[in-house]
């Protein structure tokens, strides 16, 4: 054989070895070749940055380089290390296999797309679970459109979120901790230098999460690495709670480095070494089980500060944002509500010497003689609701930006049945228009005009808030800004447009926070109600 038929044998061969289904695209970063579904060109899988492995664990993550050759990109990469699901457990879903070289993220983009809109979705999960590649978060909906739809990856638990001395010491900027934040930052680099090549605009990015990716959204938008690298933020059930000093003990926290060195204590580690040499899956198993829990740390570089007073003195990212919460959140997470006593007057009386000069303004929102379902509504507001219209209030006072605000409160038969009516993430299916991909234990959606429309009138407003940094949806109200009217949308069996939602909601939990963070010695998260130790006294500036 001559040198000339053998290259174009290996050629040939090559060529032969790419998939069926491929359609190849060749960008920055390396060619791809990924699926045709439809009208869609989808490429899944694709590593954004290298393996966060071996000496690299605990480290900001390192961009991939152009690799060679053709990368087949027709099936999800692994998931992060975490925990399985409870068998049952209403959220569980099967994941791929699970990997530390996880950092992926998967696109789906019309055929046709030039300069479209982008959509980066950051999954939730408590920054401890979830992955990109859940059914409900297939974009192939929104992506029809006309919008470029982006999944990703990033570290979760101990390998995401751990700060400790010794990794401050590794840093040039003597810092720890938030690596799955850094992630989140490296891919949105990643979709500036290379969605151009999938008909994405690098100029129009959304940024868009619920729950945990809420609370991502939030922290990229108060972090400076983030900053010119998305246009527009959507925030689904997030909750703006204190998060850890990195080196010091602020408000009824202990720091995130020393909370590090409790637990490689805990796991009997000497140095980070140790910990290094662990394989994930055990080091994420015993963590979890020793108590770590993830969070971002305030290290005055990638968190400058603490969300409420980044938000408070306009140094978060000036864009346009939308942003919401559920009706009953806290009926699928009853772990964050505190036990009910036993008689009505038990609880008027604890909340009352709780409370102490605002119990009245508590107890007249969340009264004793509807005491479960206060429990409940309380819990919600502290949370997400007081959260998601600090959201929109700051974003349009201290930034004049457009800010658009929503309560979904809707449910599907199977979850009126089962007592979850607008629980976490029940509007996941219906803004992603996957009713038909949910969870295995996800109450099931019929397929009716009602739950379809709902569904249509979502993708609609999600995707031309995306497009336009305005949410419109075809024959459904005209979705006016949060100011200066209270404007917003509550989503029932159809859209509403309402003013004044929850009347004196935010301004109670606002004075809870507000006294707390003049004290310094009160963190402000889930002890809300009957979980809340006694407020400190009215300081000035708070109520």
């Amino acid at each position: 054989m001559t040198l000339r038929r053998l290259i174009l044998s290996i050629a040939a061969a090559a060529a032969f070895a790419l998939p069926a289904y491929a359609v190849t695209v060749d960008a920055p970063a390396g060619q791809l070749a990924g699926k045709t579904e439809g009208t869609l060109q989808v490429f899944k899988g694709i590593p954004y940055a290298l393996p966060p492995v071996g000496p690299l664990r605990w480290k900001p993550p390192a961009p991939m380089p152009r690799w060679a050759g053709v990368k087949d990109a027709g099936a999800y990469g692994p998931a992060c290390p975490q925990l399985k699901g409870p068998p049952g457990g209403l959220y569980t879903e099967e994941l791929p296999a699970m990997s530390e070289d996880c950092l992926s993220l998967n696109i789906w983009a019309p055929k046709d797309a030039h300069n479209a809109p982008v959509l980066v979705w950051i999954h939730g999960g408590a920054l401890s679970g979830g992955a990109s590649s859940e059914a409900i978060y297939d974009g192939a909906k929104m992506a029809a459109h006309g919008i470029v739809v982006v999944t990703i990856n990033y570290r979760l638990g101990v390998l995401g979120w751990l700060a400790h001395p010794e990794l401050s010491k590794e840093s040039p900027d003597g810092i720890s901790g938030n690596y799955g934040l850094l992630d989140q930052i490296e891919a949105l680099r990643w979709v500036k230098a290379n969605i151009a090549a999938f008909g994405g605009d690098a100029a129009n990015v959304t940024i868009a999460g619920e729950s945990a990716g809420g609370l991502s959204v939030m922290y990229l938008m108060a972090s400076p690495p983030a900053r010119g690298l998305f246009a527009k933020a959507i925030a689904q059930s997030a909750y703006m709670v204190s998060t850890p000093d990195l080196k010091e003990h602020k408000y009824g926290q202990v720091s995130a480095e020393e909370s590090g060195k409790q637990l490689a204590d805990k796991l009997d580690a000497k140095s980070i070494a140790d910990l290094r040499a662990m394989d994930a899956t055990t080091l994420t198993t015993k963590a979890t089980y020793a108590g770590f829990f993830p969070f971002g740390a305030v290290d005055g570089h990638v968190l400058p500060d603490q969300l409420v007073t980044v938000f408070d003195k306009g140094e978060q990212a000036p864009v346009p944002i939308l942003a919401g919460f559920n009706s009953g959140e806290i009926r699928s997470l009853l772990v964050l509500a505190p036990p009910a006593p036993s008689f009505p007057d038990d609880y008027k009386k604890a909340i009352e010497e709780r409370y102490g000069s605002l119990s009245g303004a508590f107890l007249k929102l969340y009264p004793s003689a509807t005491m479960r379902e206060s429990i409940l509504a309380a819990s919600r507001d502290g949370l997400y609701g007081w959260t998601a219209e600090r959201l929109v209030r700051k974003q349009a006072a201290v930034l004049h930006q457009p800010a658009y605000l929503y309560l979904f409160d809707h449910a599907v038969p199977d979850a009126e049945a089962k007592n979850l009516h607008g629980f976490h993430g029940s509007e996941l299916p219906f803004m992603f228009g996957t009713l038909d991909r949910t969870a295995p234990n996800w109450p099931k959606a019929p397929d009716t005009p009602v739950e379809n429309n709902l569904s249509a009138a979502m993708v609609d407003y999600w995707t031309s808030f995306a497009r336009t940094g305005h949410p419109e949806a075809a024959g459904a109200p005209q979705w006016q800004t949060f100011a200066p009217t209270g404007a917003y949308m509550d989503f029932t069996d159809a859209p509403h447009l309402s003013t004044n939602l929850m009347p004196m909601m935010y301004e109670l939990h606002e004075a809870v926070v507000c006294r707390r963070r003049a004290e310094g010695n009160t963190p402000w998260n889930w002890n809300i109600g009957l979980a809340s130790p006694p407020l400190p006294p009215k300081a000035p500036g708070c109520q």
